[in-house]
């Protein structure tokens, strides 16, 4: 980060308040079992705040490290398909024909 913030601010609050939002705590709750933890979001809203008001390090290195933190929690998730290198032998069939079946 150089002298600007990862995220703007706001995008901070607003990710809190739709976390702390009643549809999202219950659709957590209906696919997860629990309630969602919305304080991270609170804190980087908070080191947002206090790093474009006061420069402090602190609040720079503590939203630097949730971001990453965040990334690093996305890549855990492996893709429900595999990714394909090519396109099929044939996709230039019209949809509308019948495809010959493979034996």
């Amino acid at each position: 980060i150089g002298d600007t913030t990862p995220r703007d601010c706001g995008d901070y609050l607003s990710e809190f308040r739709h976390c702390k939002s009643l549809w999202n705590r219950f659709h957590h709750y209906y696919a997860y079992g629990t309630i969602p933890s919305c304080h991270q979001w609170k804190e980087d809203y908070n080191n947002c705040k206090e790093w474009e008001k006061h420069k402090t390090l602190k609040a720079k290195d503590a939203l630097q490290m949730s971001e990453r933190n965040r990334v690093e929690e996305q890549r855990k998730f492996t893709p429900v398909w595999t990714m394909r290198q090519g396109p099929p032998s044939d996709w230039h069939v019209p949809l509308t024909q019948e495809k010959p079946q493979d034996p």
